[in-house]
């Protein structure tokens, strides 16, 4: 009989989960027989960075490894280059096999920050999808109906206005589902907005005589703008692998309304811990205070104790006594001098020269507290170091 504590612990923090007594049955049977499920996880290749958003569903995934179970992790290398549609109100960019390859090194290097490697099996679902000629695709598109297809409401509100919806993102769902047949998922783990993509996989693994996936979804993180999902496209992430020191000030920028949600999917705060920190916002003490200790616990969780403690340290020095940081990187300026802009982009404060400009513009960037907003100026080696700041959180000490 299997400890209830264990699919309690596993149901907590899941949004859908389709269904209960089918995941009981799966793991009592693993149990029985020690042979581990199979839990998959599709991830994209789109971007080549792991922000708290999706680490939501790796630390879900991490769970079933604790528990001895498989994490299947299917590295979309085919499908990347088509573009997953779900929530796109547009076709989505198509990648080429290079920036795949370049974004999943980088996953790679990330993902055990989370997952345990000795119970993980990576696949590229090229391995399958590269081999399906003409017929197999036909044959493959017949156990799906058009109908079904178009229920999905980002299709349906694309015909509906008139955008158009290519053929190749109907087969989006229908190669992603694919990959639950080919690995043969015991169970799929998404975000909230992938439960339509995971039934598809559940729908043809049954077509074609498996037994059908377990379901879990778990919610979409908001980012620190409040208002959109976390995505590095919305430029409201905080990637799991940035310095500590970022991390902290990001996770302090957050809206307070906020502060229980991250406490709850992005950390290990027991329930009656986040409760407390409930009571205590109710009770009107400064939400400050208490997203600090959030900001403590996440960069605990990806770096130590000791560097969230220095990052705490450092965010006040910086900001509550308005002071620039003890440590900071330095650039030197080259002998023949370089455009404000330049300087930015290739000091690695920003990813490109219209965001430079941009921030110019807004009057964000700063020469030893000095605002600077003019993008033609032209910094020269000087005799003693100056700081450059761009925003609230980037600064660089600039040497001659």
């Amino acid at each position: 009989m299997l400890d209830r504590a264990v699919i309690e612990r596993l149901k907590r923090g899941v949004e859908r989960l389709e269904t209960e007594a089918e995941l009981i049955e799966r793991l009592e049977r693993a149990e029985a027989t020690g042979r581990p499920l199979r839990v998959k996880l599709g991830i994209d290749a789109s971007g080549p960075d792991i922000h708290l958003g999706f680490a939501v569903v790796l630390r879900k995934l991490r769970q079933f490894q604790e528990l001895g179970h498989t994490a299947v992790l299917i590295i979309g290398d085919f499908t990347g280059k088509i573009g997953d549609p779900t929530g796109r109100s547009k076709t989505r960019p198509q990648l080429t096999d290079e920036q795949v390859r370049e974004n999943m090194q980088r996953y790679r290097e990330q993902v055990f920050k989370i997952l345990m490697p000795e119970r993980c099996e990576f696949r590229y679902n090229s391995e399958w999808l590269d081999r399906l000629n003409a017929t197999d695709i036909v044959n493959l598109a017949a156990r799906y109906t058009v109908a079904r297809l178009i229920e999905r409401e980002d299709f349906r509100k694309r015909l509906d206005e008139g955008v158009p919806l290519f053929v190749h993102e109907l087969l989006y769902p229908l190669f992603q589902g694919y990959d639950s047949v080919m690995v043969q998922a015991d169970v799929e783990l998404g975000g909230a907005d992938q439960y339509w993509n995971l039934l598809v996989g559940r729908e043809l693994q049954a077509r074609f005589g498996q037994e059908p996936q377990v379901i879990m979804t778990v919610p979409l993180l908001v980012g620190t703008d409040g208002k959109m999902k976390m995505s590095k496209s919305y430029g409201n992430y905080v990637g799991i692998s940035e310095p500590a020191g970022e991390m902290f000030g990001k996770l302090m920028s957050i809206p307070d309304e906020l502060i229980l949600d991250y406490f709850r999917l992005t950390t290990d705060k027991t329930d009656a811990e986040i409760n407390e920190y409930e009571r205590r916002l109710r009770s009107g003490e400064n939400p400050r205070n208490i997203k600090a200790e959030l900001a403590r616990a996440v960069v605990t969780i990806y770096h130590s104790p000791a560097a969230a403690e220095q990052a705490a340290v450092e965010f006040d020095r910086v900001f509550r006594e308005k002071q620039t940081p003890a440590q900071m990187p330095e650039f030197r300026i080259p002998d023949s001098g370089i455009s404000i802009v330049d300087l930015i982009v290739q000091a690695g404060l920003l990813p490109s020269k219209s965001e430079a400009r941009r921030k110019l513009q807004e009057g964000a960037v700063y020469l030893d507290g000095v605002r600077v907003n003019d993008p033609a100026l032209v910094l020269k080696p000087a005799a003693e170091p100056v700081v450059l700041k761009v925003g609230k959180r980037r600064f660089v000490r600039l040497t001659g």
